[in-house]
């Protein structure tokens, strides 16, 4: 991938080298359909799986799917091969803010244009249950125009994250911007952390430096713990008034968003922030959820990335769970769904199996005696991707392991001969013939 003139996917014209860590490396590349200038993350999938950040990548594009405002940086789409995930990305030219700040400090308009897009955008994460956790100027970009874009949801949380005291628990972030609560250890919430991080932010823009910086790091955390600061005397008393307000040491009784964007000083020239067109926002529906509920007997519809993950030569799974826990069998049909769906009926009447419908084209075949572990349980769940091209995943979902592979050996897959079109992995199908030959 690092030739000078490399196609990936047979869409993508791959450019220079943006920026690079231990996981993963970024590229500036161009879309050779709509000549559209795009950031493309490659991360290597076997280093990410040795480490166990498994779940943290998984996150981070479930977050980014989720973040579709004009102040984060956008996710268009995922792709992958067996030894690289690359997530394709808006391209921002324009650096990190953290750059500018490294300069000196920012004329006011400037600093407040670039907190109110960091507020608008931070509001918009937390009404989607998305905590950031590591807001600091190295992960704020910059546009060509001057706008704000976050980036980097590597240390974010979802809502489902808390635990039963509706707080969390994991310690993270950058120690200089990270909030009193997040260091004590004792659970915080995320929406409140992220406030005080902006504090840090706003405080660093207008003064050219940080409020609580300490080549001690003991001595850092005490600062912080009492919020020991001081504001220079360039900074105009409401500011100073709303940052003393964000920098609360008690996560009770400090500011909130809504407060914020109430305050006098932040409205200041203050523009309504444009949103993201429907069809926008829909291009990357369903990354891991891989359908919606539908119709009784109507199987699922999969978008592009949900056929990438299912086929064999870009599969996913090895990065998502682990393969000796793998449970599940799929194979393609060119058959229509109802006649697949008969099919699996008159396999499971044979086997004397009960038939259980669900939402979503799912049927549910059940055993009629206690096997080793309990009644075996088998899931099929059927994916359109044509109304005559389907996916179906054969899983197990109670039961015996051992006799759940026996059946399907012995039992259902002989019994599927004539509706299948491939087993997964046992021959390459269409959906590979654009694997990229350096991947």
């Amino acid at each position: 991938m690092e030739s000078k003139v490399s196609i990936l996917m047979e869409r993508y014209e791959i450019g220079k080298l943006l920026g690079q860590g231990t996981f993963a490396k970024v590229y500036h590349a161009r879309d050779l359909k709509t000549s559209m200038n795009v950031a493309i993350k490659m991360i290597d999938k076997e280093k990410i799986v040795k480490v166990g950040m498994i779940d943290q990548i998984k996150r981070e594009i479930l977050v980014m799917r989720l973040a579709r405002h004009s102040n984060i940086v956008q996710l268009y789409e995922v792709m992958a091969t067996k030894k690289k995930i690359y997530c394709v990305m808006e391209y921002v030219k324009g650096g990190e803010l953290f750059n500018k700040v490294a300069k000196g400090k920012l004329k006011e308009d400037i600093a407040r244009k670039c907190f109110q897009q960091l507020i608008s955008a931070i509001d918009f994460c937390h009404s989607r249950g998305v905590y950031h956790r590591d807001l600091k100027p190295e992960n704020l970009l910059l546009d060509e125009n001057g706008n704000l874009k976050i980036s980097d949801f590597g240390l974010s949380a979802l809502v489902e994250s808390k635990r039963q005291d509706g707080l969390l628990h994991t310690s993270c972030g950058t120690p200089a911007y990270v909030a009193p609560e997040v260091i004590n250890r004792k659970g915080y919430d995320g929406a409140k952390a992220d406030i005080w991080s902006c504090g840090v932010i706003l405080y660093a823009l207008l003064a050219g430096y940080l409020p609580f910086l300490d080549s001690n790091l003991v001595k850092m955390y005490k600062k912080i713990g009492k919020a020991e600061f001081k504001c220079p005397n360039w900074f105009p008393p409401d500011a100073r008034r709303l940052i003393s307000k964000i920098l609360d040491p008690n996560p009770n009784t400090r500011i909130s968003i809504s407060k914020i964007m109430e305050n006098s000083w932040f409205k200041k020239g203050l523009q309504l922030i444009k949103p993201i067109k429907a069809e926008e926002a829909a291009t990357d529906d369903a990354i891991f959820s891989v359908c919606e509920k539908t119709d009784e007997q109507k199987p699922a519809h999969l978008n592009a990335f949900d056929i990438i993950s299912f086929s064999s030569g870009f599969d996913l799974s090895g990065l998502f769970e682990e393969r000796n826990k793998k449970r599940e069998v799929i194979f393609t049909s060119k058959q229509p769904a109802k006649t697949i769906i008969s099919k699996l009926e008159d396999v499971a009447k044979r086997l004397k199996l009960k038939v259980m419908k669900k939402d979503g084209g799912v049927l549910k075949l059940e055993g009629c005696k206690e096997g080793r572990k309990g009644v075996l349980t088998i899931d099929a769940e059927i994916f359109e991707v044509t109304p005559n091209f389907h996916f179906v995943e054969v899983k197990k979902s109670n039961g015996d392991t051992i006799e759940y592979k026996k059946m399907m050996e012995r039992d259902i897959r002989p019994a599927l001969k004539d509706i299948v079109w491939t087993w997964q992995g046992e021959e390459q199908n269409s959906f590979d013939t654009n694997s990229p030959q350096n991947a």
